[in-house]
């Protein structure tokens, strides 16, 4: 795929595995921090109306924080030395006031009553409720970009057990708030805000604190790294943002075209319950992309024996639970849910198998392009998922709207699908064309060093 490679080194299969597994524990260990948000606000004396407002603030807050998170693969990106971190952080800068400005039109001019009225269906009673919960959140869109930031430079110094720790020291401190609000009385669902944003500031604290250590250990400016000036950053970066944009409307597409299937309320429900199974069972291999960004121009051959091994793991698991008694078990007895709703939520995941098959490699042949530096790629394949999955979602509901909650996800697992085909062929047949490009360039001696360590 014309990416050069440093000849005679290689990388163990344990070092790759030191690497990677603070990636993956920290990403699934993030889905606790919700259990103990939503555990904490259903001690409230109406916990319906204080979760459901705390829950349509962060189906805000998860469009507006995506900028931030992107850093996050800009930084491990591009950053090679002191002067291209100079210049990825004052993008960083221009995306953290945008954020914000951003965040206060939302929560205190009329357009944000707008939005929460009319494109999130909120009752006119409610939507302040909401607004408040969202005036706290726009805050966690600052820290986790910060965090992002620096959790990119960590990651290229493999120093990724800080992932982990950040992480471990995040939800405890979310945990002892929370046990302070059930003990003086959780009344809205500002206090949901209110811990997800201390979590954030201890895990952005942390990554800040050992990210900046390692920034000042970077060489001044590598002769043959292009990254030095903010457009650099920026050509890099705008492709990834756009085609985020791109991304947010699937999840909405899929729900709202599962409002016309038979049983609209228990499509979107039986949905919902596997898609978090999904997205639990998948957190743990998101990271495979940072295996192939930090090793693959190292040792190319150790790259593609780690990510074989790794890359079947989530159908199998998936397989498991769909076709086997372990569903039913993990359904009625873990999760809770009986009758009508867990027949519905096993077929659901039934048709999401062929998801958890394509993911993986969908993140690691993103890795590619993100070593080529060929960003404006997945806008081209987020536009594909996003063509493919209403067209199955079109075609489903017109020819068989009794699937329910299965066709949302055929819908995601065909939508995924055609990404990664675009982007294997794109990889296979265009060949990177910027001379910025971090996989084009000629050597890292920084990189020959960390393959060493």
């Amino acid at each position: 795929m014309n990416i050069p490679v440093s000849n005679k080194q290689s990388v163990t299969m344990k070092k790759l595995w030191s690497f990677f597994l603070p990636l993956g524990v920290s990403a699934s260990l993030v889905t606790i921090s919700h259990v103990i948000i939503n555990s904490t606000l259903s001690r409230a004396a109406d916990p319906e109306h204080v979760i459901a407002s705390y829950a349509i603030a962060m189906s805000l807050l998860g469009i507006t924080e995506r900028p931030a998170v992107l850093l996050r693969q800009t930084c491990s990106a591009l950053v090679r030395d002191r002067r291209s971190f100079k210049a990825t952080l004052t993008v960083a800068q221009i995306v953290f006031a945008s954020i914000i400005a951003m965040g206060f039109v939302f929560s205190y001019t009329p357009l944000g009553t707008i939005i929460f009225k009319n494109v999130f269906g909120v009752h006119e009673d409610n939507v302040q409720a909401v607004i408040n919960v969202y005036r706290v959140l726009m805050f966690v869109s600052l820290f986790s970009g910060i965090r992002c930031l620096y959790q990119g430079v960590i990651i290229y110094q493999l120093r990724t057990k800080w992932l982990t720790i950040g992480m471990a020291i995040r939800l405890a401190g979310m945990y002892m708030l929370s046990l302070y609000f059930i003990h003086t009385g959780v009344t809205s669902g500002t206090v949901g805000a209110i811990i997800f944003l201390f979590g954030m500031m201890i895990e952005a604290a942390v990554s800040f604190s050992e990210g900046r250590l390692l920034v000042r250990k970077l060489p001044d400016k590598l002769d043959n790294h292009a990254i030095g000036h903010k457009r650099h950053v920026f050509s890099f970066y705008r492709p990834l943002l756009m085609s985020s944009v791109i991304s947010v409307w699937i999840g909405p597409a899929i729900n709202a075209m599962l409002g016309k299937t038979w049983d609209a309320q228990l499509a979107i429900s039986s949905f919902a319950v596997a898609a978090s199974l999904v997205m639990l069972l998948s957190s743990f291999f998101s990271y495979l992309h940072q295996i192939v960004i930090n090793f693959y121009r190292i040792d190319p051959a150790a790259v593609k024996k780690f990510i074989t091994m790794l890359g079947f793991i989530p159908a199998l698991l998936m397989g498991l639970i769909a076709f086997t008694p372990v569903g039913v078990f993990l359904l009625e007895h873990i999760i809770g849910i009986h009758g009508r709703l867990q027949e519905e939520s096993i077929r659901v995941l039934q048709a999401f198998v062929l998801f958890a098959l394509v993911m993986p490699w969908l993140d690691v042949l993103n890795g590619l392009v993100l070593v080529r530096g060929q960003t404006k790629l997945i806008v081209g394949s987020q536009f594909s998922n996003l063509t493919f999955t209403l067209i199955t979602l079109i075609i489903c509901i017109g020819i068989s709207p009794e699937w329910n909650g299965t066709i949302g996800a055929w819908a995601q697992s065909i939508g995924m699908t055609a990404e990664c085909i675009f982007v294997a062929l794109a990889l296979r047949f265009i060949k990177p064309m910027n001379s910025l490009s971090p996989g084009k360039l000629p050597h890292d001696p920084h990189m020959e060093k960390r393959s060493k360590v």
